[in-house]
């Protein structure tokens, strides 16, 4: 019975946490070093390359989820000033992407040499260190996550790691569809060299869409 509570709409807001999982599927979409680097292994190597790559990145977000729910729970716990604080910073963080993402060139290189050669597992740690060791990821959460928690009743510590594990369920989706449909989409997008410049947009609108929703919500 107190799980049926749990999950009642009472005590979750589901809007919050299904507008969590578009900006997330938006985010994963955009090109980035991750979805790009998945895409060249999987053209240079096959799809099980790819696969692997998709499993590493996605796991290192589990380290970036931990960090994040132990520490900002504790400030939220402490301070509302400190937690108004992580989503002032967040949402200015992300008004300095977008204007990033605006001033860089919409091309969508692909790098057309052949990858060297590497077994499954050996990928799977490069993507999980290009993922854990990547400060901007551990940053970017840290701007993200706090404006989407989603309950009064859950522990904040349990809610970062729902949202975590949803973006890594989203993210494996995507990533692991362009492994699988890599020849196919290398094949779009050099027949289709403006396709940067819509996904150009796509991420500057999620990035000061989410930056606005932070300003506007609620702790």
């Amino acid at each position: 019975m107190q799980h049926v509570f749990l999950l009642s709409p009472e005590t979750i807001n589901y809007p919050v946490l299904i507008g969590f999982l578009v900006s997330s599927a938006a985010l994963a979409i955009s090109p980035g070093p991750d979805n790009i680097f998945v895409l060249t292994q999987s053209i240079s190597n096959g799809v099980k390359a790819g696969l692997a790559t998709v499993a590493g990145l996605v796991s290192g977000c589990l380290v970036h989820t931990t960090l994040l729910a132990f520490g900002v729970s504790e400030v939220i716990k402490r301070s509302d000033g400190l937690f108004l604080g992580i989503k002032l910073f967040g949402a200015a963080y992300l008004v300095y992407l977008a204007i990033k993402v605006y001033r860089s060139d919409a091309s969508i290189l692909l790098d057309k040499e052949k990858q060297p050669s590497q077994g499954p597992f050996k990928l799977f740690k490069t993507g999980f260190a290009m993922n854990v060791l990547n400060p901007k990821v551990t940053i970017f959460f840290l701007a993200f996550f706090p404006g989407f928690l989603f309950s009064e009743t859950l522990g904040t510590v349990m809610q970062f790691y729902i949202l975590g594990l949803l973006f890594m369920l989203v993210a494996f989706i995507i990533f692991g569809t362009i492994a699988v449909l890599a020849g196919s989409i290398s094949t779009y997008l050099m027949r289709h060299p403006k396709a940067g410049i819509s996904l150009k947009w796509v991420q500057i609108v999620v990035f000061l869409g989410i930056a606005i929703y932070l300003l506007l919500s609620d702790k």
